[in-house]
């Protein structure tokens, strides 16, 4: 059933969500299989953007929204990874192996998988398709977008009343029109709370690069440089690359590091680092991976685009450590103030 109305996330980042997927097969390409294994469960098909699972954010917040849904439903799944040096045709083949071997829905996980998902929807019309990220137009196609703006302007607030310098910096992973999203809501919210507060920007990579995300190495580089210069609040949009901007400040003492995607100060991984985690900008892919999964299971695929906002906790801001309690009242209000329409948040920098 075709469901073209603009929804916003049902739930919230602490709602233990996870993905796990699978992939195989051949190239008959005009069925799209049922979505059945043998044992009749649901197969769900995820392939993940570079870095995978295990990056402790963007990825891992789809795979929280698979796990969930493995939990619950008892799906079957297959999860398969990009790498830096994909092709359109490496990324279409991922998909279309999914959907071949019965797999439904098949999700990608980044902008990345766009193209190569208008192609492969429409060689299996019977297969429910998901991209996270980016819009294609299709009937079989399920568009999820964040308001990843809206979250970055409540992390710039937070980042304008820790620093003790004013001095901040915005690490992005590629510097693409997603990623500028992030930069240009940070820095609306540090101007808007603190215009004493000086905004440093670093992309680690540009345009079709993609390898920003997934070079933790760069990102410690990138952050150290600026702690040297006295920037004692860092917020990294950069995938994997953001673990080793963490990595960086935890070695600065006074300096506060502010997660994304996932709530990094929860992450495993990240663990001995979660003390100079301040917050994180929360994107619950989670939530949208569920809701997608479920959507299939009970027989009313959602397709269309579906904008997972501020208002309805879509994305938002993490409060893991309880460092950010004491400004709980300034990052209210500006919520509400965003929510409301009285504070318009920009998606551009310029």
């Amino acid at each position: 059933m075709r469901r073209v109305t603009k929804i916003a996330a049902a739930g919230i980042a602490s709602a233990a969500l996870a993905l796990t997927a699978t992939a195989c097969g051949s190239s008959s390409k005009d069925s799209g299989g049922d979505g059945n294994s043998g044992s009749g469960k649901l197969k769900v098909g995820v392939a993940y953007d570079v870095g995978g699972r295990g990056d402790h954010s963007f990825n891992d917040s789809a795979a929280q929204g698979l796990d969930k849904a493995k939990e619950d439903f008892g799906v079957e799944v297959k999860e398969l990874t990009a790498k830096t040096s994909d092709t359109e045709a490496d990324r279409e083949q991922r998909l279309e192996d999914l959907a071949d071997a019965g797999y439904n829905p098949v999700i990608g996980v980044g902008f990345a998988y766009a193209e190569s998902i208008t192609a492969a929807a429409k060689k299996y019309p019977k297969t429910t398709f998901a991209i996270v990220d980016s819009v294609v137009d299709a009937k079989n196609v399920d568009s999820i977008v964040f308001t990843e703006e809206q979250s970055s302007y409540l992390a710039g607030v937070a980042a304008a009343l820790k620093t003790k310098d004013n001095k901040v910096g915005f690490i992005g992973g590629v510097d693409i029109p997603l990623i500028n999203k992030f930069e240009a809501g940070f820095r609306q919210g540090v101007e808007e709370t603190n215009p004493k507060v000086k905004v440093t920007t670093q992309y680690l990579t540009s345009g079709s690069d993609l390898s920003g995300f997934s070079d933790p190495a760069k990102g410690k580089a990138a952050a150290q440089g600026m702690l040297d210069n006295g920037i004692d609040v860092i917020y990294a949009a950069a995938g994997s690359s953001g673990n080793g901007a963490i990595e960086a400040v935890a070695g600065k003492s006074g300096a506060w590091a502010i997660g994304v995607d996932s709530d990094q100060h929860e992450q495993p991984g990240l663990a001995k680092y979660k003390d100079s985690i301040l917050t994180s900008a929360l994107k619950n892919v989670n939530v949208a991976v569920y809701d997608v999964v479920e959507s299939v299971k009970s027989g009313s695929p959602l397709t269309g685009t579906h904008a997972y906002d501020l208002g309805k906790d879509g994305v938002g801001l993490s409060t893991s450590g309880g460092f950010i309690d004491d400004i709980k009242s300034q990052l209210d209000d500006a919520k509400k103030k965003i929510v409301n329409g009285d504070i318009k948040v920009k998606t551009t920098v310029k």
